[in-house]
């Protein structure tokens, strides 16, 4: 065991015991303000009006438990309209003109990315409920959605082992997320043997919509007599068209499947997916996960959306995680005061909803199973595998600048990439 698995394991540990307490005086306004920040127009709005509607739900479910420190919850909604720089501008509105106690949003890194440096420079919180490319470690996010070694890298193993896969297209929206994802599971893939000319990357634009060439590339690289996946970091509403070409093709699961980190049951929702039954999604949840947890989740979501067919997807959980999370912590701090809040929160544990409980850790990422589902006709899907709870890795093992690096937010480290070859802080995290 090398010396970033043995300080992520002395953390855990002691996450798990800790306990911290604080009081502190209550803000005197009559609500407390709560930022919703998620894209309700433009090419994101597909994967993330649904997140919107979640967050009023919880933030309402919790103002009939009686609020939070004897005051209301008041959503404060705003559309960045999928406009990156716009996030920042919309973060900035919220935290300095409507006094929001933390926002909950996101989901491209590039509009985490733009707004990492408003959250650093107001000392403000946010929670952001996706999947994402790690290599960041910010003091005042909190990342409640997988990192690589909880959904990417898990989701290339079941490829290899349970269906035979070597060789493997890397298919992604040219962002940050998709590259650097897709950089550290090519490090992954040579480091498990696959050859690097068995390995083709390819990148299109938000919202591409012709994808007629690009699948006839992957039914090529895939007639080379090796069984064939294709890895998708595909994100929006790019995904309609290409599920739809993939049928088009005739490209079956059987032949060459697909495992996506970016479709669930809300992007699904919009497709005919009898083509696309048998391809696969990696995620930490389910709508199909089957607890008393995650039945109560479905019904509660069904009646506030007055609608029994909206479903429910993995970003609504890790949404649901970090609301609940940031409750508790508030709870124990007596206050919405950021400082104090961040202190309180690390090692605060809440149930998911898949019957366990996701842990609040040392580098702000939280504990979670992982799942392997496919596609079903009506647009759900089967799991085939679910791993224990594993502890998210903010800086990946398989990049030569980040193997050495852990973040640990707590005093007196406070430090989001410490290097534990040299034993020195490198500064900020992100």
């Amino acid at each position: 065991m090398n010396l970033k698995s043995t300080i992520t394991g002395a953390a855990l540990g002691a996450v798990m015991a800790a306990s911290a307490a604080f009081s502190g005086a209550v803000a005197a306004d009559d609500t407390i303000k709560v930022g919703v920040l998620h894209s309700l127009s433009g090419t994101m709005a597909i994967s993330e009006t649904t997140l919107k509607d979640a967050m009023l739900m919880l933030i309402d479910e919790q103002n009939k438990k009686g609020g939070l420190l004897g005051k209301k919850l008041e959503a404060v909604v705003v559309d960045p309209a999928s406009d990156w720089p716009l996030f920042a501008e919309k973060a900035r509105e919220l935290i300095q003109k409507d006094k929001v106690a933390a926002v909950f949003g996101c989901w491209t890194s590039s509009s985490r990315k733009s707004v990492l440096p408003v959250f650093e420079e107001t000392n403000s919180i946010l929670f952001y409920p996706v999947q994402y490319e790690g290599e960041e470690s910010s003091r005042n996010i909190f990342y409640t959605g997988a990192a690589p070694n909880q959904q990417a890298i898990p989701a290339v193993d079941y490829l290899m082992e349970k269906e035979g896969v070597k060789r493997f297209v890397l298919e992604g929206t040219d962002y940050v997320y998709p590259r650097t994802t897709n950089k550290i599971l090519e490090a992954y893939l040579i480091s498990k043997g696959i050859p690097k000319e068995d390995i083709m990357t390819n990148y299109t634009p938000f919202g591409f919509s012709d994808w007629q060439t690009e699948v006839s590339k992957i039914k090529e690289f895939g007639s080379a007599g090796k069984k064939t996946a294709v890895v998708s970091t595909i994100n929006g509403d790019a995904n309609v068209p290409f599920y739809k070409e993939l049928g088009n093709k005739g490209i079956k699961a059987t032949d060459i499947p697909v495992v996506a980190f970016s479709v669930g049951e809300e992007e699904l929702a919009g497709l005919d997916t009898k083509p696309l039954v048998g391809h696969l999604a990696a995620w930490n949840y389910f709508e199909s996960v089957e607890s008393p947890a995650n039945k109560k989740f479905i019904k509660d979501w069904h009646a506030f959306t007055k609608n029994d067919k909206r479903v429910t997807n993995d970003p609504m959980e890790a949404a649901y995680i970090g609301f609940n999370a940031w409750v508790k912590a508030v709870q124990a701090a007596g206050t919405t005061d950021t400082d104090k809040v961040l202190d309180t929160i690390i090692g605060v544990s809440v149930p998911n909803l898949s019957g366990g409980y996701a842990t609040v850790m040392p580098n702000h990422h939280i504990t979670k199973p992982v799942l392997i589902g496919e596609i079903q006709a009506d647009g759900q899907f089967e799991i085939v595998q679910q791993t224990p709870a594993v502890v998210g890795d903010e800086w990946s093992d398989f990049l030569p600048d980040s193997k050495d690096l852990i973040s640990d937010w707590r005093k007196p480290m406070s430090c989001g990439n410490f290097n534990v070859a040299t034993g020195k802080c490198g500064g900020k995290g992100s």
